[in-house]
């Protein structure tokens, strides 16, 4: 059984929205950043998988994609792992340590890049090279995604925006409606949550795209120091829950 770190009725207020926000502005860095260096997004599962369907008669491709969609996966276990394994074993859980390894894969990605290990920054599109680009961004974020998913019950999600859409448009729908007074405070806190990170998401892609447009594949330290930022001061910052209070 998971259990959430942050309590449910803090996720939609103060430090911890900022650092929801802070989070989804960098998957939309990412996500751009790995369309300007091979036309491919990369943050969600969604084009992936119809990628998947499309190349299913081209049995070279259909691997290439089957491999960022294994990779997005991997990262998801790797994040439960790194969090809910020592407490398993009656360790001390250290729930900062997948956003770290986040930081990690996008700031080795990126050195990795410059060197000339993906080729040129902005040049073929589905060679091997770029498939080895997007396995280990889809690897960071399936951490990411994944960290923060369970860290907040599953009230949280940062690399992806189809969700926080419809609970964006859940929760207006619940505000054009007489509702008590707790489901309306609910329902305004989760508007402005989703909408949040749907703008953070968006700015956060701007930003990528200016910056890989002078830095290459440099420009995904900027969202490496982010997600390293909000490690720091969000997850470290917060006890974990004991092994016994773990139990199902």
């Amino acid at each position: 059984m998971i259990t959430p770190i942050f309590d449910p009725r803090t996720v939609h207020r103060g430090p911890h929205l900022v650092s929801w926000l802070a989070l989804s502005g960098a998957a939309g860095a990412v996500n751009a950043i790995a369309f300007a260096a091979c036309a491919r997004f990369v943050t969600h599962v969604t084009g992936t998988l119809t990628r998947v369907g499309m190349d299913a008669a081209q049995p070279i491709l259909l691997a290439e994609y089957l491999l960022v969609l294994g990779a997005f996966v991997l990262g998801a276990a790797l994040s439960v792992s790194l969090v809910e394994g020592p407490r398993w074993r009656g360790a001390v859980p250290r729930p900062w340590v997948p956003l770290a390894a986040v930081a990690v894969v996008l700031s080795g990605t990126s050195l990795v890049g410059s060197l000339g290990a993906f080729g040129p920054f902005g040049g073929s599109v589905e060679e091997p090279p770029d498939f080895a680009l997007l396995a280990a961004i889809a690897l960071a974020m399936g951490l990411q995604n994944a960290s923060v998913a369970s860290a907040t019950g599953m009230l949280v999600r940062t690399t992806h925006m189809t969700g926080p859409a419809t609970d964006l448009g859940i929760a207006l729908g619940t505000l054009a409606h007489d509702v008590p007074a707790p489901v309306r405070d609910w329902a305004r806190r989760s508007a402005m949550l989703r909408a949040g990170k749907i703008a953070a998401f968006a700015v956060g892609a701007g930003l990528g795209l200016a910056l890989a447009s002078t830095l290459a594949y440099g420009a995904l330290l900027a969202p490496a120091c982010v997600v390293a930022l909000v490690a720091a001061s969000t997850f470290a910052s917060v006890p974990a829950p004991s092994r016994e209070s773990a139990a199902p």
